[in-house]
């Protein structure tokens, strides 16, 4: 028996409507979530295959997208013919350097932009997030001879295929900075000001107030920068020009020949390659969640 509002409408009715709405849109969002976890993941799936198999069979007709067999010539070729183990060393190597300096020099400047007052302050700041719209290419020739004659004064620390001249360019993040100083806008100034009234420093309010209150803003700003410079290859491709310093990107590049490639091994060295990137994610994962829900809350 339906049950009727007094105006005359059925509410049974609108509420079978109401589901089926509810349904058509939860179906849309898996949908369009589907498809984006599609392309997000698809060319890792596609990377996968040729891993795992001789480059001969990429080329066989018709195309084979699962390996019969999983041939692991590909992967021992690549530990023991090439420097592959080098160039992930290298680039450990810088992307943590890189990652814990820009970390230390973002998050100070991020504090000073946002609780303190020097002048200028402004004009500096919008001069920072001027140089966001600066193409990272028109920057490559300047700061190239700017670390080549870096060489003379630095004592052969900082230049060409040196850590120090692949390292210092790349640790400045004009993004890091807006970062920092938006969330630490978001704290309370309550916090600042009892502080200062008990007679702490800038340094102490710095280290033992708001440090600790963004913790997940670091950790997710850790991780971009860390992905970033791991993927990099413009910059390490324009100032190494040996294994000794050479990274895993621009080794990777340099695998493909002039006129045979191994296919099957790039392919092997790009699934070792995205695979810590994976692994970095997914152990910090959570920290994602806790910085977007804090910021959420803090709106």
């Amino acid at each position: 028996m339906s049950s009727k509002h007094p105006i005359g409408i059925d509410l049974e009715d609108l509420a079978r409507q109401d589901a089926l709405t509810r349904r058509a849109k939860s179906a849309l969002s898996y949908f369009v979530l589907g498809l984006f976890v599609l392309i997000s993941v698809g060319p890792i799936l596609y990377v996968i295959s040729p891993a795992f198999r001789e480059s001969k069979s990429l080329f066989s007709y018709p195309p084979q997208w699962l390996p019969n067999s999983f041939y692991l010539g590909n992967f021992k070729f690549l530990l023991t013919e090439t420097n592959y183990i080098r160039w992930g060393i290298n680039t450990l190597i810088f992307a943590t350097s890189v990652t814990l300096i820009s970390l230390v020099i973002d998050t100070l400047a991020g504090y000073a932009f946002a609780r303190m007052n020097f002048p200028g302050k402004k004009l500096l700041f919008g001069c920072i997030l001027a140089t966001l719209m600066v193409p990272t290419a028109a920057l490559l020739a300047p700061t190239y001879l700017l670390v080549r004659n870096l060489d003379r004064w630095t004592f052969g620390l900082i230049g060409l295929d040196t850590f120090g001249g692949l390292i210092i360019p790349m640790t400045v993040s004009p993004l890091g900075v807006f970062m920092m100083r938006q969330f630490i806008e978001t704290l309370p100034k309550g916090l600042y000001e009892a502080a200062r009234i008990d007679g702490a420093s800038e340094w102490r309010i710095f280290t033992k107030i708001v440090l600790p209150l963004m913790k997940p803003a670091v950790v997710v700003l850790g991780i971009f920068v860390f992905m970033q410079q791991w993927a990099n290859f413009l910059w390490p491709l324009v100032i190494t020009t040996k294994d000794e310093t050479r990274v895993l990107t621009v080794g990777i590049a340099t695998l493909q020949g002039q006129f045979v490639t191994n296919w099957g091994v790039i392919a092997a060295a790009t699934l070792m390659t995205i695979a810590p990137i994976i692994m970095v994610f997914l152990f910090f994962q959570r920290w994602f969640v806790q910085a977007s829900v804090a910021g959420a809350l803090k709106q």
